[in-house]
């Protein structure tokens, strides 16, 4: 199974980031996590952007907050898919950061989730991921089964409480 890169701008998305960590650790989904920032660390996001492919990632996850230049800087060297995580914070609360990442030149796409969308970005990961891997695929069909459960349960509830028909 590929694996998947997950490369924060600063350790202090970390808080963020580390619920992608839970869904892809549920997934059975390899990952490998690494803190380079697109300004003070350019050479070594180029160099493991170049890299990614030939080291078996199917997948790259980049979050950052403000600029918010690492999802660009990280597709800007590599064919593989790239989700950004828009990371909350500074003055305008993530609204820097969401803009930054979506708003990538034509032929460097970059996917990207809502601001703090960590888990979304797992599960998109897991479902390219998913696209040459069956089992992947039937644990997410799976986890999607446990939670739509979940959710009638509730609804069972909430009717038998409060409906009056």
């Amino acid at each position: 199974m590929k694996k998947v890169g997950i490369i924060m701008g600063s350790d202090s998305d970390l808080p963020v980031v580390e619920k992608a960590f839970g869904v892809l650790d549920e997934l059975c989904v390899p990952y490998e996590v690494h803190v380079f920032s697109a300004h003070r660390t350019p050479v070594e996001v180029r160099e493991f952007s170049l890299r990614a492919q030939e080291r078996d990632f199917g997948v790259l996850i980049a979050a950052a907050g403000m600029a918010a230049h690492l999802a660009g800087a990280v597709a800007a060297n590599t064919i593989l898919p790239v989700i950004g995580i828009p990371v909350k914070g500074g003055t305008f609360d993530g609204l820097d950061a969401l803009l930054s990442t979506v708003q990538m030149p034509s032929g460097i796409p970059v996917a990207t989730v809502a601001v703090d969308g960590a888990k979304n970005a797992a599960f998109l990961a897991a479902e390219i991921i998913a696209l040459s891997d069956k089992g992947l695929g039937e644990r997410l069909l799976a986890y999607r089964k446990r939670e739509a459960d979940g959710v009638l349960r509730k609804n069972a509830a909430v009717e038998a409480k409060y409906n009056r028909a």
